[in-house]
């Protein structure tokens, strides 16, 4: 298939073997960190509801719907931005989405009301885009015999992100306010994504086709890619489970049966860095045994998951090890699932776009289906919520188009 642009790349992209093996981990380690920092900035507003709640004078599960709209944001903003990593000077556009996400925290740390906050939210998911367009370049630099654990280290900075989102975010708006964990994440955010932007290798791309026609191409290109389409789908699936427990997860620590404050709420999340000390594991696995394998048994333990969580409405040791079970099978699914997206086709850019914006269209979805069911049904409400979408994940991609 041919590419939708001709790019001529500087010597940075085909350094001799041992150059980039000099300064490779020292590239891989910035991105990674810059990764955790911008991934951080679409859950910050989950374990925050607590606090945001009393100031707007409304209720937790009342703005749990403020979760969803951050990852609408950064899947809207994937949908845009992320197929310009074929098309344009990457340097100039990381430096300026990171400005982007960087005034769109401003705005939303001094936000009036639920509105003007999730707006904010929205367009600082939006921006905040700059992991998805890294992670090609990462695949494309990397060894193809290695190239699944120099994905997987990315993603381990991703969910590192995440779990910091919680932990870190928690702690620091018991002790200064949610407002001004928006304000110090604006200031990571622009420090991490402008020195990134510094260290990315020089590119002069020609683009042919319009500025955003990378859109146009994703429905011809999940059709000419049944691995791709696979890939999408699954991981709406797994990423939907756990975004419907995990946005959810502070409603029930805060609430009766457990009755945690923010604070101890937040520091649940660091069952998170189990996904960081599995994307290595995984991105192995994936190099020796292939994508189909990793998945099919990250499926299994998800569903293991799901009646864990379930007990754990009741049983606080039940919910530690279904923690531990899903951030497992998630990270192995994604590592899986990405090196596939990246690799099935000769426009990577865009095929990574098609890939995350169904993953995280998948999980803003379910979110969006969460807060509701907890309000009707409880924490049973949403370990159905996160049941339903692995079938529908696993079920709808069973059979080989």
């Amino acid at each position: 298939m041919p590419s939708a642009i001709t790019t001529r790349q500087a010597p940075g992209l085909r350094a001799p073997a041992r150059e980039r093996s000099a300064s490779g981990s020292l590239f891989l380690l910035l991105i990674a960190v810059c990764t955790a920092v911008t991934a951080a900035n679409i859950y910050l507003a989950a374990p925050l509801l607590p606090l945001i709640a009393p100031d707007f004078g409304t209720t937790p599960s009342a703005v749990a719907w403020i979760a969803s709209v951050a990852q609408l944001g950064y899947a809207a903003g994937l949908l845009f931005f992320a197929p310009l990593g074929d098309r344009v000077n990457r340097r100039r556009l990381v430096a300026w989405l990171s400005v982007a996400t960087t005034v769109a925290l401003l705005v939303a740390a001094v936000a009036p009301g639920t509105a003007a906050l999730a707006a904010a939210v929205f367009v600082a998911a939006a921006a905040t885009v700059v992991p998805q367009l890294l992670v090609p370049l990462v695949a494309a630099r990397a060894p193809e015999d290695r190239r699944a654990q120099h994905v997987a280290a990315v993603i381990a900075g991703l969910f590192t992100g995440v779990v910091a989102a919680r932990v870190v975010g928690s702690l620091a708006g018991q002790a200064f306010g949610w407002r001004w964990v928006f304000g110090g994440s604006a200031v990571l955010t622009l420090a991490l994504g402008l020195a990134t932007a510094l260290a990315l290798p020089a590119e002069r791309r020609v683009r042919a086709g319009g500025l955003f026609s990378g859109i146009a191409e994703l429905p011809g290109l999940l059709r000419r890619s049944p691995d791709l389409w696979r890939a999408c789908l699954r991981q709406a699936g797994m990423f939907g489970a756990w975004s419907a427990l995990w946005t959810s997860l502070a409603l029930l620590l805060t609430g009766h049966g457990y009755g945690l404050s923010t604070a101890t709420a937040g520091l649940f999340g660091l069952f998170g860095l189990t996904a960081s000390a599995v994307a290595p594991l995984a991105g192995g696995l994936v190099d020796r045994f292939g994508a189909a394998r990793v998945v099919g048994t990250a499926y299994v333990l998800a569903a293991v998951a799901v009646p864990l969580f379930w007990f754990g409405g009741h049983v606080l040791a039940a919910l530690f090890a279904a923690a531990i079970v899903i951030h497992a099978a998630l990270v192995a699914s994604h590592v899986a699932n990405q090196t596939l997206a990246l690799t099935t086709t000769s426009t990577p850019a865009t095929a990574n776009t098609a890939y995350v914006v169904s993953g995280f269209a998948g999980g803003a979805l379910a979110s969006a289906v969460a807060g509701p069911a907890f309000g009707h049904w409880g924490w049973t409400g949403v370990c159905a919520v996160a049941g339903v979408w692995l079938v529908l994940g696993w079920t709808t991609t069973a059979r080989r188009r």
